[in-house]
């Protein structure tokens, strides 16, 4: 048996195929190349007022592919940040590595084909959006007329109205800076992007914009390390994801396979559901909830588990209400993840 190796170019991601003479249909595997890989990332601090140790990031390991949009989940505080900011340079880690676009942390040369939007957003407010962007291409030494070529296409793809393109930052609203802040982000076109909270307190037709202009950078070969709340976004754009929680990474996989398995929702009701068959209940499935003074609510995952209660509460003279199946969202994952490390569930 023979092997063959391919190379395909698609947009700025450079990827080898591996084709193998196995008979027609077999699966055919793509090597992706690591846009970011984490090994072992610590932070530690000392907090003055408490005058203690912090650990901002417990030996975190990570692996991001060239040419995808990763999502990076965490409640606030979990080090989501902090994780950027290392990994850009700003901030030195106590402890592992990592590297960059093939590139050691903190590398100089590579940082021309990074991007970064932080949550908050500062800018020169007296400048126009125009300007503004002119301004970040300069830095990058773009020259012109490129610069403003640039400029224009940067300011067309967030979307901004052109009436609003020679108006000063500070009369914008908050979804004209976030579209401005992501406009800087794109003026150096570059090959990894790392944004915090883009659509973070926008309008309902500002968020979806936005989120489409993220979604959309993959089309051009992009790879965005994105962190955010929003899990419908992420759920919707992201094709991976990572959850950390107080600096420790809890899981990582795709969307599919973290959200496969659906939940059944059953609703029963009967006086004599309080009568010693509450706990008998909560046995067979932990997520129990009280409605009313006869009513219950339950969640499973199995059908051995339905048909037990079913069986339960009919044996009880209970009538069963609702048996609804439920596909599970990026929410549910996240919230039982976070609850399960906690110790909630």
């Amino acid at each position: 048996m023979s092997d063959l190796y391919s190379e395909v170019v698609r947009g700025s991601v450079t990827v080898w195929v591996f084709f193998s003479t196995l008979p027609l249909g077999k699966e055919v595997h793509i090597l992706m190349a690591s846009a970011i890989k984490i090994d072992g990332l610590t932070k530690k601090y000392i907090d003055v007022w408490q005058k203690q140790e912090v650990i901002a990031v417990n030996d975190l390991n990570l692996d991001v592919q060239e040419g995808e949009i990763f999502g990076f989940l965490g409640r606030n505080g979990a080090g989501k940040t902090t994780t950027i900011k290392m990994l850009l340079g700003l901030i030195f880690p106590t402890g592992g590595d990592a590297t960059i676009l093939g590139k050691p942390m903190g590398d100089n040369s590579v940082k021309q084909s990074l991007a970064y939007l932080p949550e908050e957003t500062y800018f020169y407010d007296s400048m126009t959006g125009w300007d503004l962007i002119d301004y970040y291409g300069r830095l990058f030494k773009i020259p012109q007329p490129e610069r403003a070529r640039r400029v224009q296409q940067c300011l067309e793809k967030v979307r901004l109205q052109p009436d609003a393109w020679r108006r000063a930052v500070r009369g914008y609203s908050k979804g004209m800076r976030q579209r401005i802040g992501i406009a800087q982000a794109l003026i150096n076109d570059p090959k990894l992007l790392f944004l915090d909270e883009p659509t973070s307190g926008l309008d309902p037709i500002a968020h979806a914009e936005l989120r489409d202009i993220v979604g959309s950078l993959k089309d051009e070969g992009k790879t965005v390390f994105l962190s955010s709340h929003q899990l419908a976004d992420v759920e919707l754009i992201c094709s991976r994801i990572a959850i950390i929680h107080k600096g420790k990474l809890l899981t990582t996989g795709t969307i599919k396979e973290l959200v496969e398995g659906e939940r059944t929702e059953i609703v029963a009701q009967g006086s004599a559901l309080h009568n010693g068959v509450f706990a008998k209940l909560k046995s067979i499935v932990p997520s129990v909830s009280i409605e009313g003074e006869d009513r219950v609510r339950l969640i499973s995952t199995s059908a051995e588990e339905i048909n037990a209660v079913i069986d339960l509460v009919r044996g009880a003279q209970g009538q069963i209400v609702a048996v609804v199946p439920q596909k599970r969202t990026l929410e549910d994952v996240f919230v039982e993840t976070i609850r399960r490390e906690e110790g909630e569930i």
